[in-house]
């Protein structure tokens, strides 16, 4: 997870509730490139009371007069079907992750044989919740959206505290709005994450397009994670927001390429230039005929390509001495 950029194809409710069309998410997963694809474990029951109110965006996607609870309960995936689509996963050749939304769902994902855990921006403050995940010690993802750098912290230590260590765990940046306008994504907060917890970290994205999660795999995340769906006509509270199978493969594309661009570091000729560096650079020539004996001058010399004769770096070395022989104008000078 920390030698490439870790990318999750967040499925997330977009099943709507049907175990069929969760593993066709598994399949477009696969097919774009993903190296997980997420779910979310949940019961209504256990999640929300059963007059909660929904957000707004979710308001504006599902029935107006149904309650959360009402929402929730059609989005659920039964305990078996999470065994299904680990077992299909598997051999698919794509990680199955999930996100427990309580304690409960900790417990049925960690026998399930689950080895990452993602803990939702919601659960950021949730102690019992973070305490039960740390002492799995198992590797976390950690979304943090709605969130401060004091919360962060408290997440944090929480979860070190229960024994998971700190090198296991990687904070995602996250804004839970959706679709999440650009002017507030505030992608720089995932570089100061990193700067204050001496942590690795990644970004959650909500955005609309692709060029934001490439962004961030840019400014060195090391893992990004986006919401898919087979199409954005399904109903549901966040088809609208996910991209379509064909826009998630260009993602992965386009993060694999940052990735492969960012190289180590070290500036060097590239293989690839080698081949041109003689060709566009240049050399000291006649700038016009010189005889035998005359002496070098900017007068008489200029410089041209290809670069295979004394570099134009040498120009003060060369300028003063005296010609061994003739040259024609616009031959290499030689000493």
């Amino acid at each position: 997870m920390r030698n490439k950029v870790f990318i999750i194809a967040e499925a997330g409710v977009n099943h709507n509730g049907s175990l069929s069309i969760a593993k066709r998410m598994v399949d477009a997963a696969y097919s774009a490139g993903a190296d997980a694809v997420k779910f979310q474990t949940f019961t209504a029951d256990n999640l929300v009371s059963k007059n909660a109110p929904k957000a707004a965006y979710q308001k504006k996607l599902t029935q107006k007069n149904e309650t959360q609870w009402e929402m929730l309960r059609k989005l659920e995936l039964s305990r078996q079907a999470h065994v299904t689509l680990s077992r299909y996963c598997v051999r698919k050749r794509i990680q199955f992750l999930s996100s427990p939304f309580d304690v409960e769902s900790v417990y049925f994902l960690a026998q399930l044989g689950m080895k990452i855990f993602k803990i939702p921006s919601g659960e950021i403050t949730n102690y019992p919740y973070l305490y039960a995940m740390g002492a799995l010690k198992k590797s976390v993802i950690l979304s943090t959206g709605m969130s401060t750098m004091n919360e962060i912290g408290g997440a944090i230590r929480t979860l070190t505290l229960a024994g998971t260590p700190k090198h296991k765990i990687t904070i995602l940046h996250c804004n839970t709005e959706y679709p999440t306008p650009p002017g507030d994504v505030n992608l720089k907060a995932m570089v100061s994450i990193h700067k204050r917890f001496n942590i690795s970290v990644g970004y959650s994205d909500h955005t609309k397009g692709i060029e934001i999660p490439v962004a961030a795999a840019a400014l060195g995340a090391s893992v990004i994670e986006k919401h898919f769906t087979l199409s954005r006509k399904m109903k549901g509270p966040d088809h609208q927001t996910s991209l379509e199978p064909g826009e998630l493969k260009d993602m992965v594309s386009a993060v694999r390429n940052i990735e492969q661009a960012l190289g180590d570091g070290i500036k060097r000729v590239s293989p690839s230039e080698r081949k041109n560096r003689d060709i566009v650079r240049k050399s000291i020539v006649a700038k016009s005929y010189i005889r035998k004996g005359e002496t070098f001058t900017e007068n008489n010399l200029t410089t041209k390509r290809p670069g295979t004769g004394i570099s134009p770096m040498l120009w003060n070395h060369v300028r003063g001495k005296r010609a061994k022989r003739d040259f024609e104008k616009g031959r290499f000078i030689t000493l």
